[in-house]
């Protein structure tokens, strides 16, 4: 299990040169605009404010690296599909995308966070099979799952695997800022890949 005894905001970047330099690894977050990525954040690395959360979705537009225990990065990349964003701006995303997963090195990881309410997007869908095509280890996360019942948790997660092609729909971890559920399970996925 990792312990996390300190975590940091360090840098926003949008050109690879604005990138933090020493080698450390690093996990990548993914996602759809307003999936709950900056609370799934905040709750697994025990700071409430540590990722700014907005109501407006679409917000986090760069790249925003936080260091972990001195150790590793956390990085929470721009949300995608946000149909209110320019499409200059969308563009400008898919460029800085490529840009990170070509020449970032200390890649080792990248966790895609969906909505356990819904079926995967057509950007979710096309995100996964990306990562999947240039081979970039990928775990999935379920967000919101305190917004349906436990009970109704596998049937939601059965619909997100056949959408992103993924044989068990146990490898996908339901999640919730809200209540602390996933957190532990998300700690010990990163510890058995022996990524952090």
């Amino acid at each position: 299990m990792i312990v996390i005894r300190k975590a940091e905001y360090v840098a926003s970047a949008v050109k690879y040169e604005q990138y933090p330099t020493g080698g450390l690894p690093e996990i990548a977050m993914a996602g759809r605009s307003n999936v709950g990525k900056s609370s799934l954040i905040n709750r697994f690395l025990g700071r409430r404010n540590l990722a700014r959360t907005g109501n407006t979705p679409g917000k986090t537009q760069t790249l925003n690296f936080y260091r972990v225990n001195d150790a590793w990065f956390l990085v929470d990349l721009p949300g995608y599909g946000y149909a209110k964003v320019a499409k200059t701006v969308n563009a400008q995303w898919g460029s800085m995308m490529e840009n990170y997963f070509k020449k970032r090195e200390t890649l080792r990881a990248v966790i895609q966070i969906v909505d356990i309410r819904h079926a995967p997007s057509r950007e979710d869908v096309e995100m996964h099979q990306w990562l999947r095509m240039r081979q970039v280890p990928t775990m999935v996360v379920a967000t919101k799952a305190d917004k349906i019942s436990r009970g109704q948790w596998l049937k939601h997660l059965t619909i997100i695997a056949k959408a992103l092609e993924i044989d068990d729909a146990s490898l996908i971890l339901p999640f919730s800022a809200q209540t602390g559920a996933g957190v532990e399970e998300l700690n010990e996925s990163l510890s058995e890949m022996g990524l952090v």
